[in-house]
């Protein structure tokens, strides 16, 4: 799936939003990788065609952006037949200069006279709010304390006193807010005045070239910024993707290690052996083997009778939803649910609970997972001989059990520590895969 879209270089936005965060960042420094290889490709063919003679050079001569081509820029003329100009602020129906930078001189300074008092008025709200609470506490306190002494007959006088003194209490309150809103809005008008006038001089005192000089600068300074943040997430990518190699390969759950299922010597008489000794009526099918498919699958699920046939020919052969050396269901393997009906299953579950679902997105499935406020979906691809986690864990699973039991001791992905605990099962009847399996 993921080298579908990076031939493609498009992904359907429903798959796209079905992605965590961290899937998005990975996909998209993956796709950047596969554009800037493209790019040097054909470089470096060019290259080779000019030096062979095979074509001519490029020519930059009032070429646009740099492209070997006929194409270049042509100026619109006036009336006089000189390259047409406007001016702004001098044309017809334009504000003058002066109007439009006062304009925004102005908008500025309000903007942060709002900001600087909405901060102002949260300190003050936080401060009157604890002051009439630990007031109230304090005095509910000492009314506590008294209440007990007094007689059995002046219980309901005491009561009587708290609610009257609780309701000064919100009284006062209620006016000291007031008080402060005003005096907040007073300052609010006196910075945005103060603020209008250090603005305006700092523009008169500038000049339009170091104005834009000092744009350019932010601009660039934003720019370095942000392909510093790109290139700390792909490092923290790259980490990530050799921190579950190295675990994987010491685990032994990456599906390349194929040779060791044979030099464990599992012969068919070995196997006869060990279904003699399970439970049933007959021995399960083998653990994973290399599916054929013989029917022609489409490039992505198009209907519920197309992912259910999906299922039987590719996936029930690799015992995909069964438990590990079973014929037993996994209590985690639901059918065709949607996401909603997965958060329903998990609602009531604590953080660490998960669920694995067939994707209606992909040929493959959904782990949904509990967080302690609220879930998360990861699609796992299973289009190929092997499941993966689609963008964010590398790691290549022989079976869908492998995957699910590697992650019970090894987290998802660094950022968010997701570690399988709690399998969800079923809620009605008859279960949600009947459909699978009949």
């Amino acid at each position: 799936m993921l080298q579908q879209i990076l031939n493609d270089m498009y992904i359907d936005p429903e798959l796209l939003a079905e992605l965590s965060d961290v899937q998005k960042h990975i996909l998209f420094y993956k796709m950047r990788e596969e554009q800037l290889r493209r790019w040097r490709e054909r470089e470096a063919w060019e290259a080779l065609a000019e030096a062979e003679g095979l074509r001519p050079p490029k020519v930059k001569r009032g070429t646009w952006l740099g492209a070997a081509s006929d194409k270049h820029i042509q100026w619109l003329l006036g009336a006089d037949g000189e390259v047409w100009v406007w001016i702004m602020g001098e044309g017809p129906g334009d504000k003058p200069y002066e109007e439009i930078s006062e304009e925004l001189i102005a908008e500025r300074a309000r903007l942060q006279a709002q900001r600087e008092a909405e901060e102002l008025w949260r300190q003050k709200e936080a401060e009157i709010t604890k002051k009439f609470r630990d007031a109230l506490a304090n005095e509910k306190a000492r009314i506590l304390a008294e209440k007990w002494k007094v007689e059995m007959e002046d219980r309901k006088a005491a009561k009587v006193l708290e609610e009257r003194i609780h309701e000064e209490f919100k009284r006062k309150e209620e006016e000291e807010r007031k008080q402060g809103e005003e005096q907040i809005r007073l300052q609010e008008e006196q910075r945005a005045k103060e603020l209008y006038w250090t603005l305006k001089q700092a523009q008169l005192q500038s000049h339009a070239s170091e104005n834009e000089e000092r744009e350019w600068e932010e601009q660039l300074r934003r720019s370095k910024a942000a392909d510093e943040e790109r290139s700390r997430r792909a490092q923290r990518a790259r980490d990530e993707y050799r921190r579950h190699s190295l675990r994987a390969i010491q685990k032994g759950t990456v599906a390349g290690l194929s040779s060791m299922f044979r030099e464990l010597g599992q012969s068919h008489e070995q196997e006869a052996r060990l279904y003699h000794h399970l439970p049933g009526p007959g021995p399960p099918p083998p653990l994973a083997v290399p599916v054929s498919r013989t029917w022609a699958r489409p490039l992505r699920p198009v209907s519920r009778e197309i992912i259910v046939r999906w299922f039987k020919e590719e996936q029930l052969p690799r015992r995909a939803g069964f438990e590990r050396n079973t014929r037993s269901i996994a209590p985690w393997f639901h059918g065709i649910i949607s996401r909603e009906d997965a958060e329903d299953l998990l609602e009531n579950m604590t953080e660490g609970a998960f669920l694995v679902r067939v994707s209606e997105k992909i040929w493959g499935y959904t782990l949904s997972y509990r967080l302690q406020k609220g879930f998360k979906h990861f699609l796992v691809d299973a289009s190929a001989d092997f499941y993966s986690f689609l963008g964010v864990d590398p790691n290549r699973h022989a079976t869908l059990t492998d995957l699910i039991d590697f992650h019970k001791e090894e987290i998802i992905t660094v950022s968010g520590g997701e570690l399988l605990q709690e399998p969800c099962g079923q809620r009605d009847s008859p279960p949600d895969y009947h459909l699978l399996f009949e």
